[in-house]
């Protein structure tokens, strides 16, 4: 059914998808495309509960493997791996409440105020074999079956994932699980499959038969692979997530109220997984530098995933450290790797005169204290900030605060995610949620790689005018008219907007 050629426990090393291989992957998500594109969503989502069961079944050989390769504790993983099937039981649901399957209807109206409106029917129908780049950071939620995966199986895309070189035998043990549980599901060859090596995965992104890409990395990773999509002789949507360095604004009032609790919380979110989040707080803007680091006690590192994020994490630093106006405040005691937590301070007024300082992601346990001296000065920081996934405010409870409304205003028109007197270092999974941003956070930031609207970049709209119905996608046909009946599609928009 579906091809894989890595097995579980054929050997620990990375190793390169041959040519032969990668033809073989491609050919087959390119002819099931169409089988999956007709797939009710009802058997799609059983196929994503099956999945699930299997990852559930295999729970501790598979945390076993991933914090032999990742170095991340049992408690972690075991969350993790639990989000992992709650996502894809999540997506079931919808797909089985037509939440995923948006219908608009417009019948037929002679005294339409543009003259007669034909009868007009809205869907969506999957683009085709979706690419997904896994990361290491989340070796379940975001890698082999990862958010990504799984919004595209639920859209009915073929699925190719390029496993990351920072957990292989845990990527092809997840991938053998997927493969069998969709294909005793019924699943067709070509549903999915895994690919290895960096030279499989760019070519298999240039082919056409690939149709969207998803990623979640660096941003000069990322922005290559996305000029690669956009460069292709038909250019296919890449959805990137690729860096944010997440401001939290503090603001007096809130520090005047509860200083302390807000400087343990930052330092908590901070080096959460020792910093190796997406959504980890490495800028805070306060209104008194002294005083937040008198009051911050820094601990131990956990281990970070590889020798290459040491070596980004440290370079980071180094970059941050070398700016003008900013200097080295706290350092922690080293972990058994080298790795220290680490404080680095800056001004408002040095922001201003470079705000590329804004732009150095240190990926790890490190974050930069920038000193406002008024909400003016603030309110011209935050109008510098580049793109990003998350802004946060601290802000005072219990009665007015004078500065949050402008802050939130603020972050709202450069972030994804809105925090409020919380920590972003927790993306839940739901329908609301959106995990994206403006450039450089993501390349496509009408998007979100978590959450239920995740689907909708692996969707394409697609609209029938006058088409007869027995001709109509099943969920735009008319249910017939009687007691229970509506005389229209279930959750359409019959016109102009209204509700069905």
């Amino acid at each position: 059914m579906i091809t894989n050629h890595g097995t579980a426990e054929r050997d620990t090393a990375n190793r390169e998808t041959t040519a032969a291989e990668l033809e073989g992957v491609l050919a087959a998500a390119h002819a099931a495309r169409r089988e999956l594109a007709a797939t009710a969503p009802d058997v799609r989502a059983d196929r994503l509960v099956a999945v699930a069961d299997a990852l559930e079944a295999e729970r501790e050989g598979l945390v076993d493997l991933a914090g032999a390769e990742t170095h991340l504790g049992a408690a972690r993983l075991t969350g993790e791996l639990r989000r992992t099937t709650f996502q894809a039981r999540l997506f079931a649901d919808a797909l089985r409440s037509g939440a995923l399957t948006p219908v608009r209807v417009d019948h037929a109206d002679p005294d339409w105020g543009t003259g007669p409106r034909p009868d007009l029917r809205r869907t969506v129908t999957p683009v085709g074999p979706v690419l997904v780049f896994a990361a290491s950071n989340f070796p379940f939620a975001f890698s082999t079956f990862g958010g990504d995966t799984v919004s595209a199986l639920a859209a009915g895309c073929p699925v190719v994932v390029k496993a990351h070189p920072g957990h292989p035998r845990l990527s092809r043990r997840t991938a053998a699980l997927v493969t069998e549980a969709l294909r005793r599901a019924g699943a067709p060859e070509g549903t999915f499959a895994l690919v290895e090596g960096v030279e499989a995965s760019l070519a298999a992104l240039r082919d056409d038969r690939v149709a969207a890409a998803a990623f979640t990395g660096s941003l000069r990773g990322g922005r290559s692979l996305f000029d690669i999509a956009a460069a292709r002789p038909v250019p296919i949507p890449f959805y990137g997530e690729l860096g944010s360095v997440n401001p939290v604004v503090v603001t007096p009032a809130a520090w005047e109220q509860r200083g302390a609790q807000i400087a343990s919380g930052w330092v908590g979110s901070l080096t959460l997984g020792a910093g190796q989040f997406c959504t980890n707080p490495g800028v805070v803007l306060v209104p008194d530098a002294e005083a937040f680091l008198a009051a911050l006690e820094l601990p131990v590192p956990d281990p970070v995933l590889h020798a290459g994020i040491a070596s980004a994490f440290h370079d980071a630093v180094r970059t941050l450290s070398g700016s003008p106006g900013v200097t080295a405040a706290l350092v922690g005691e080293p972990s058994e790797e080298g790795v220290r937590v680490q404080v680095l301070r800056t001004t408002a007024s040095a922001v201003l005169a470079d705000p590329a300082i804004l732009e150095v992601e240190a990926f790890g346990p490190a974050g930069l204290l920038v000193e406002y001296t008024s909400p003016e000065e603030l309110t011209a920081v935050l109008d510098t900030v580049p793109g990003q996934l998350t802004g946060t405010v601290q802000a005072a409870t219990g009665a007015p605060d004078p500065v949050a409304p402008t802050a939130v205003a603020l972050l709202a028109e450069r972030v994804g995610r809105v925090v409020h007197n919380e920590w972003p270092t927790g993306v839940t999974v739901s329908a609301a949620q959106h995990h994206g941003g403006p450039y450089p956070a993501t390349t496509a930031p009408l998007t979100t790689s978590v959450g239920l609207e995740a689907v909708t970049r692996f969707q394409r709209p697609v609209a029938y005018q006058s088409v007869p119905q027995e001709l109509l996608p099943p969920e735009l046909r008319d249910r017939p008219v009687g007691p229970a009946a509506t005389g229209v599609p279930c959750g359409s928009v019959r016109s102009a907007g209204a509700v069905g």
